[in-house]
């Protein structure tokens, strides 16, 4: 009996991982946020209203859940209110329905400052970031000098932390040719977000527990994929932080045994945002149908995705990294007019077949994909929710991806919407 389910991205994020969160939380009590900013960005399609969330759990729209960060994410006030604001207009309860670890660290306006910077400075080097002061804020926690957000409530305490860190991060943008960041400013900003944040402050890691005492179902909702953590993704053209399976745990303050279930949600195509290493990259029409068809578009940044053929090299390393339980394929109908379809089954590299990503950029870069190729179902899917229903080639398409990363589909996304999906066994019960 699975009561609690983690949710998780197995490429370079963007899986469409937001809509599978919101159709769990309907069996869910509490769902956790536990890494990444609000850099990642989750997309819900519920009728005709469409909602894209950047920080605040993707199972807010539902009632009678409550909605947890934890301590393993930086957060933005000024994004977050922003957030909040927006719900509020659409009247959804957030403030009843969301807490937030004190341990958070803030993004403050001197983290956005360097890594713009930073991007800038790095010209044809840079990473891809966001720009959104992200990368910055987690070197700031790891330096022991975040600010958090459990300092708002002590102004006197964050005051002085805000004085160390502006002496320290203004030195290097006036290095940069940039302007100081005033630390005044950011002092009497704080008086205002304190007062709005308190109220929602809590201890997650015992909320957590007392949910899981209860027998209550839990979803851990995971930011950015696999191939983006800071330990195993293609470094260095990473997020700043692990997004991995086992980073649930110390991202929000519990213990493995917590998991029952982990869901790697995987497009039935590859796709990546920024620069890096992207093996099946297509440059052709082929590439230009996937983003038009599945609208790829970047839910925080707009920017156009890379999109590429399935590489079952990447997601069955995913696979193994997360102890994946079962997948979820999203996407599947955006292939439908496609006469051939190709997947990665391996790499070459420097005259090598490996079978397993490269640690790193670099030579990850100089893979050349080994494909397989399968004749396209062309016909449509999108909307069905029966697996006997999806073309015999579709379902064909399927079984293949099984084998080749050695974990098996569980649900099949064949469009936007909370219930086109086909269901081969549902992750919290089973």
């Amino acid at each position: 009996m699975a009561n609690s389910v983690l949710v998780l991205g197995t490429q370079w994020g963007d899986e469409g991982k937001g809509k599978i969160v919101d159709v769990l939380t309907e069996q869910a009590s509490l769902v956790v946020r536990f890494q990444g900013g609000h850099n990642a960005g989750h997309t819900l399609v519920i009728g005709e209203e469409k909602t894209v969330l950047h920080l605040v759990p993707s199972g807010v729209l539902r009632e009678n859940v409550t909605c947890v960060i934890g301590n393993g994410v930086v957060v933005s006030p000024e994004a977050l209110f922003k957030e909040i604001d927006m719900l509020k207009e659409r009247g959804v309860p957030v403030e009843d329905r969301l807490r937030i670890s004190g341990a958070c660290p803030l993004i403050l306006p001197y983290h956005i400052a360097l890594d713009q910077a930073r991007e800038k400075a790095a010209g044809r080097h840079a990473i891809g970031t966001t720009g959104r002061g992200i990368g910055p804020a987690y070197e700031d926690k790891v330096a022991r000098r975040a600010v958090r957000v459990q300092d708002l409530l002590s102004l006197e305490r964050f005051d002085e932390k805000i004085d160390v860190a502006c002496a320290y991060h203004n030195a290097t943008l006036v290095g940069h040719g940039m302007e100081a960041v005033d630390a005044e400013a950011i002092k009497r900003e704080a008086r205002i977000q304190a007062e709005r944040l308190a109220p929602l402050i809590a201890d997650i890691p015992g909320l957590i527990d007392e949910h899981r005492k209860a027998g209550n179902r839990i979803m851990f909702e995971g930011a950015q994929g696999t191939l983006l953590d800071v330990d195993h993704g293609t470094y260095p053209f990473v997020t700043s932080s692990n997004t991995v399976a086992g980073a649930a745990c110390s991202g929000s303050g519990c213990g493995p045994g917590t998991i029952d279930y982990v869901l790697g949600i995987t497009k039935a195509y590859t796709t990546r945002v920024g620069a890096g290493p992207f093996p099946t990259e297509l440059f052709d029409s082929v590439g230009e149908v996937l983003g038009e068809r599945g609208n790829e578009f970047g839910a925080t940044t707009g920017r156009q995705r890379r999109c590429g053929w399935y590489d079952a090299v990447a997601v069955k390393r995913a696979s193994i990294l997360n102890g994946i339980t079962g997948i979820c394929l999203t996407k599947l109908d955006v292939m439908d007019t496609l006469e051939t379809i190709q997947v990665c089954v391996a790499y070459e590299l420097d005259g090598k077949t490996i079978d397993h990503p490269p640690i790193g950029a670099d030579e990850f870069a100089r893979c050349t994909p080994v494909y397989e190729s399968m004749p396209g179902w062309q016909a449509n899917t999108a909307g069905i929710t029966d697996m006997q229903a999806l073309p015999e080639l579709a379902q064909k398409y399927i079984a293949r991806l099984e084998e080749l990363t050695g974990v098996p589909i569980h649900l099949v996304s064949t469009g936007p919407e909370r219930n086109e999906n086909v269901v081969i066994q549902w992750p919290f019960g089973g």
